[in-house]
């Protein structure tokens, strides 16, 4: 029988602190870290991996929205938090929670300097984004002259760092599209600091850029998709732990006789007979409909069984014909030993789709072990 009782994802916080050390061992003692903990710490759980990153050491955080920021406050996380993609009408909680956004347009500049001012605040937390080729977000160098005008106007604001993001530090091929955008970022930021008349921190290295490119290391560096266990290139997985491990069960087992149909569209048709086994996850709780028809699969006693039809919303069907198993066997969707990345591409995507699409109603446990 199956060690876990339901569909449960567990959550390795050794595995994170391993992931932590070995990042933190790629660049230069006084380079700080902040990890990345938007999207429930990549489909994780955000609170509990930030109260422990903030445990081991880590310097900042970052999320994507303010919301975000929130929950991480109320859960009792004190760590600096930068918010990615600050919306003017969240920039009231952001000031009440403490939290710090980014600035990357004149707008954006514009609308918090004017809320800073009326809540009569003096040197508030910012950052700036610019836009060194990802053509996202981001001031352009352009209008470098514009930022500093403004910010000169008001004791306001106070620039804790400027920052941009690589495009395909993960790609080799685009190396000199990388170098180009790094030099570029060097030029912003001397400008930058000239024009305030003060160093802030400075940062562009996502988690290819500090496995890849020392030269932008700089002030900081930001990891996710590190921390959580990948390193975009085999070469760099064998250093990391995937730190979920997403389990569940075989529900049922049924023998299908040849011509009988399986789930919705008779999306399977057996032309032989077929033993089927029924899972209690699907697509509201992360496996997308990409992973029928065989282009995904599970693992049950170290074996693969291959996804059958349609992905349903709450279950999948897989193929044991060949498996020695029963009903109440444990099924293991993705773990250090048959990890994320394998199982999406195998389906054509990545481990970031995969793992941040886990759903909030798959049980979360967590160890440390």
């Amino acid at each position: 029988m199956s060690s876990v009782q339901e569909t449960t994802l567990e959550i390795n916080l050794a595995s994170l602190t391993h992931n932590y050390t070995y990042l933190k061992k790629q660049v230069q003692p006084g380079v700080k870290l902040l990890a990345v903990v938007k999207a429930s710490a990549y489909g994780n759980s955000a609170a509990q991996l930030a109260l422990h990153l903030e445990k081991i050491g880590v310097d900042y955080l970052a999320v994507a929205y303010s919301s975000e920021g929130v929950a991480l406050r109320e859960a009792g996380v004190q760590t600096p938090i930068l918010v990615f993609h600050p919306q003017p009408i969240n920039f009231e909680e952001i000031i009440a929670y403490n939290l710090e956004p980014s600035l990357y347009s004149l707008r954006i500049l514009s609308l918090f300097t004017t809320l800073a001012i009326q809540n009569q605040l003096t040197g508030y937390p910012v950052h700036l984004k610019f836009n060194t080729g990802i053509n996202r977000i981001g001031f352009a160098a352009s209008e470098i002259d514009e930022v500093i005008t403004a910010l000169k106007e008001t004791e306001t604001l106070k620039v804790l760092s400027v920052f941009s993001h690589l495009a395909a530090s993960e790609d080799l091929k685009e190396n000199s599209y990388t170098l180009k955008q790094i030099n570029l970022f060097k030029t912003i930021a001397s400008n930058i600091a000239k024009g305030i008349g003060y160093q802030p921190i400075l940062h562009q290295a996502n988690t290819s850029g500090i496995l890849n490119y020392p030269e932008a290391h700089f002030d900081m560096v930001r990891t996710g998709i590190g921390l959580y266990g990948f390193g975009n290139e085999s070469k760099f997985d064998k250093n990391l732990k995937p730190i979920a491990s997403l389990k569940s069960i075989i529900s049922q087992i049924h023998s299908l006789q040849p011509g009988d149909s399986l789930g919705y569209n008779r999306g399977f048709v057996a032309t032989k007979l077929t033993r089927s086994a029924t899972i209690p996850i699907g697509h509201a709780d992360g496996i997308g409909r990409i992973y029928g028809h065989k282009k995904g699969y599970v693992i049950i006693n170290e074996q693969r069984a291959y996804i059958l039809g349609i992905v349903c919303m709450d279950m999948i069907m897989v193929d044991v014909t060949e498996i020695d198993c029963q009903e109440g066997d444990e099924v293991v969707i993705f773990d250090e030993s048959y990890p994320a990345n394998t199982l999406a591409e195998h389906a054509g995507t990545i481990s970031y789709e995969l793992i941040t699409s886990m759903s909030s109603r798959i049980k979360r446990i967590f160890v440390e072990k």
